[in-house]
């Protein structure tokens, strides 16, 4: 495994499209945190995001690897990029005449898409750690350790997409077109979403069918965190409305995306395996 990384990560080392695409990524999120942080004072308007308890633990955990996944697609590029320049510099060609297997050359592209996962989940926590213990109105361990599946769920998620993505580069090769067809991909699972809605004229049958596929598994994992807070709260109590919305992580749904990791994972071996390089 490490000599694997090593080859990868002396790939990554020279690609300056890497590089730039993986500082732009951690730097969005840090941003992102420090704008939430600061307050904004115009004529008698005083305003700072983090009043309005995003950054309270638990609800920080969930807040910001929900908001952190949608920068997800900058790693992605970087993933797709990998695949294709293996076959535009024809070092694919030459990893395997140099004695690295098929399969060997697959699992080095998943371990990085781990460490890639691993790595951001870790940023995601200190940072969010951090602003936590600055800004959260609780400050008791069992409090600020609880909730954490949502690490592990945007963990899980990020390895599910990279490993798509890392399929759709060896499957289609360009990364432009890898891209495009991730696109046309998940234009596909809303517009399937919708016609089985309309034939069936039930919206939780639908979405009970289309969790299966494989954006909208990984999109569910980590849900959207936006009517937990309390301003959403508050509204919707004087208003008289139901806003229950369940986005627990479920065992299930783990187990949903890590089969299409597998498959992902499999069908790349598979396409390597039977093409003629």
């Amino acid at each position: 495994m490490k000599r694997l990384l090593q080859i990868e990560f002396q790939k990554l080392k020279h690609s300056r499209s890497a590089r730039v695409l993986s500082i732009i990524y951690f730097a969005l999120f840090t941003l992102i945190a420090l704008f939430a942080s600061i307050r904004f004072k115009f004529g008698g308007i005083d305003f700072q995001l983090a009043d309005q308890g995003i950054f309270n633990f638990p609800y920080i955990w969930h807040f910001n690897t929900y908001f952190a996944a949608f920068l997800k697609i900058f790693l992605a590029i970087v993933i797709v990029s990998m695949m294709s320049n293996e076959y535009s510099n024809r070092t694919l060609k030459q990893n395997l005449i140099d004695g690295l297997s098929k399969k060997e050359f697959i699992l080095s592209k998943f371990y990085t898409v781990v460490v890639f996962s691993l790595v951001s989940t870790l940023f995601i926590f200190i940072v969010s750690l951090i602003l936590g213990i600055i800004f959260s109105d609780y400050d008791e361990l069992s409090i600020i350790f609880s909730d954490l599946e949502y690490l592990l769920a945007y963990f899980i998620k990020l390895i599910g997409f990279f490993s798509f993505c890392m399929f759709l580069g060896i499957f289609v090769k360009k990364s432009a077109f890898a891209l495009g067809f991730l696109f046309v991909w998940w234009i596909f699972e809303n517009l399937l979403y919708g016609l089985i809605r309309w034939e069936i004229g039930n919206e939780e049958v639908a979405r009970n069918i289309t969790q299966f596929f494989p954006l909208e598994s990984i999109s569910n994992l980590v849900k959207q965190p936006i009517s937990k807070l309390n301003v959403i709260q508050s509204t919707a109590n004087q208003l008289n409305t139901d806003l229950q919305f369940d986005s627990n992580v479920y065992f299930y749904q783990i187990l949903i995306v890590l089969v299409w990791i597998f498959i992902f994972v499999w069908g790349s071996y598979a396409l390597l395996k039977r093409r003629d390089l």
